[in-house]
This record gives C-alpha cells, structure tokens and sequence, in this order.
C-alpha cells in the first residue's frame, strides 16, 4: 500500500458536486503540498436532516466523474458503504488506521467549522487532523475566532483558513436552478452537468433521511 506525508480529506453530500469544490481541494492541495485529495460523498450526513438528499449511488457516480481528470483525487466510498449516521471523527479515525504515518488535512467550508464546537467528539478530531476551512469572497477570516471564544488556543491552531473565489458556487442554487429549467453549464463539469439531465436530478423530490441525531460534516 502506497504511503503519504501530507493528505487531504473532503468530505461532503456532493449534492451536487460543482466546481468551487474541486477548486477548493486544488487550492488547498497546492498551498499545503498534499500529495493526494481524497473526496469522500457522505452516506447519511446526521446534520442534513431537515431537506430532501439525492440516492447515495448518484452522489458517488457524480464526484466521480467530477474528480475523473485529475490525478491528485482520488474518491473514497467508505461512508457510503458503511450503515449508519456519518461522523466526521469515525472517518478520519479510519484513514489515520490506513495510512498511519500521514498528516491528514480535512478541507470544509468556514460556515461548517463555525459549527466545529457541536460536532461530535471535536477536540479529538483537532488531534487527528487539521481542518482547511474554505472561505467565499467576502467572508472576513476573523470571523472565525470571534465566533469560537471559547475555544482552545491549541485548537484553533489546527484550523487552516483558505480563501476560495469559485466558492460562490452552492450546491443547494445548483438544485434551484435544475429544478427551474435554468442552466447549470459551467457551474459544474461537462459530465456532472450530463449525468444530472440523463438521471432526472433535481426536478422532483428525491429520498428523504430520517432525522438522527449529533453533526457529522459540512457539504
């Protein structure tokens, strides 16, 4: 099995994956010389429970075609294939037993790790592994620490701010305008953009999730 320094985990519903994702795992594989960015689509996310989430199948299928042409990612469906809730700290527990000797950096949005101090058995996850919190255009990085008082200093050292122009881009718009008629070209890859229209998403409800409780990862 191949051995890494540096790697980086992004975690998310990818419903649907678009460009200010891949551009944010780019970004970050190149300012913080990650040999390789595994994107890793959620199986059931506990903390999106309140709106309608598309098949899991389809979120693997699309995040890979998304990541396809790009020899530094790699996709990963380890939270898809296991039953349950997704929590962040089950899953980088599993890559820091696979790869042991590696320093593991996962890459989310601001918004998400504004919400770190609710997430489950957080303390332990800053051990385990950096966090690279994306930021749009605008977003002031301060808000970060005026926002976690509280938190440890040894803490917020372990959290990476990195900011992402293309990150203007949301998935949740993307559904909006599939579900309008309007495009979506240029927002997403030519063959994510495809497999949307082939496979009907969007246009009508898709599976609802149970509620569960705790948070796990951001999108």
């Amino acid at each position: 099995m191949k051995t890494y320094q540096r790697l980086g985990m992004m975690g998310g519903t990818f419903d649907p994956i678009h460009y200010g994702h891949l551009v944010a795992a780019e970004e970050a594989r190149c300012q913080l010389e990650l040999e390789k960015v595994i994107f890793i689509p959620a199986g059931r996310p506990p903390h999106k429970t309140k709106r309608e989430i598309s098949a899991a199948r389809h979120r693997l299928n699309i995040t890979r075609l998304a990541v396809a042409s790009n020899p530094f990612f790699r996709v990963s469906d380890v939270e898809i294939m296991k039953p349950g809730p997704s929590y962040t700290i089950d899953t980088v527990q599993i890559f820091k037993e696979k790869f042991p000797g590696a320093e593991l950096f996962f890459i989310t949005g601001a918004d998400a790790v504004l919400e770190i101090l609710s997430w489950k058995r957080v303390e332990e996850l800053l051990r385990l592994c950096y966090f690279v919190a994306a930021t749009r255009p605008g977003y002031q990085l301060d808000e970060l620490s005026k926002n976690i008082p509280g938190f440890p200093i040894n803490g917020k050292k372990r959290i990476i701010t990195m900011e992402v122009p293309a990150l203007a881009i949301s998935s949740t718009d993307l559904r909006r305008r599939v579900r309008e008629g309007r495009p979506i070209k240029y927002l997403v890859p030519e063959a994510v953009e495809a497999y949307i229209l082939n496979n009907n998403l969007y246009r009508t409800p898709t599976l609802t999730l149970p509620p569960q409780r705790g948070r796990g990862k951001s999108s």
